[in-house]
């Protein structure tokens, strides 16, 4: 059985949007399998964002996410749940990611190699975005841009590999049956928390 930390990265933390419900299908069928699941909404959080590079290396970091960097440490799977604004995950969940990936808990502060430097490995990852737009023009037109800067930029340099995705497009104009055929395909994954 695995440990899961579920990130509800989107940015209204009153719910009733797609992502929130496949959040809750991936995480209700994770628990339904027996794995342990922890849930996070940045939304629902008190953290200021950064504002230099010195609060980012040396400042202390908030305490409401003292709780999040161990529920980080115990989980061998993070799922990561947002939509796509502006092209990119909202402002919150990258001041969020900001705020929790820091020196001497995601990265070695002192390491020969920065590329080198992660230290979350050890942890799988899903990356579920949801976008109005059809996902294969986010994918294929776009190349998925915000999608691969998560994976490369924060998750695999924090060492947590593999990423594996999930693009949801059409999300404004799903109807119920859609809605239902996605929960579904997130319940798989969560039970197989993948």
């Amino acid at each position: 059985m695995s440990n899961i930390l579920v990130i509800q990265g989107h940015p209204d933390p009153d719910g009733g949007h797609l992502c929130h419900a496949l959040a809750e299908a991936y995480l209700d069928a994770a628990r339904a399998a027996g794995h342990q699941v922890d849930v996070v909404t940045p939304a629902l959080l008190d953290f200021p964002l950064l504002a230099n590079a010195h609060e980012w290396e040396e400042g202390e970091l908030p305490p409401a996410l003292a709780p999040v960097q161990r529920a980080i440490t115990g989980a061998n799977h993070i799922a990561i749940f947002y939509p796509l604004w502006l092209g990119d995950m909202p402002a919150c969940l990258k001041a969020f990611l900001e705020q929790v990936a820091r020196p001497g808990f995601a990265l070695a502060r002192n390491a020969s190699n920065p590329l080198h430097a992660g230290l979350l490995a050890g942890r799988s990852a899903r990356v579920v975005v949801t976008m109005g737009m059809p996902a294969l023009f986010y994918r294929w037109y776009y190349g998925a841009h915000s999608l691969k800067s998560l994976e490369r930029n924060i998750l695999n340099f924090v060492g947590i590999a593999p990423v594996r995705k999930t693009i949801v497009g059409g999300a404004g104009k799903m109807d119920a049956a859609a809605v239902a055929r996605w929960r579904q395909r997130l319940q798989v994954l969560g039970a197989k928390a993948i």
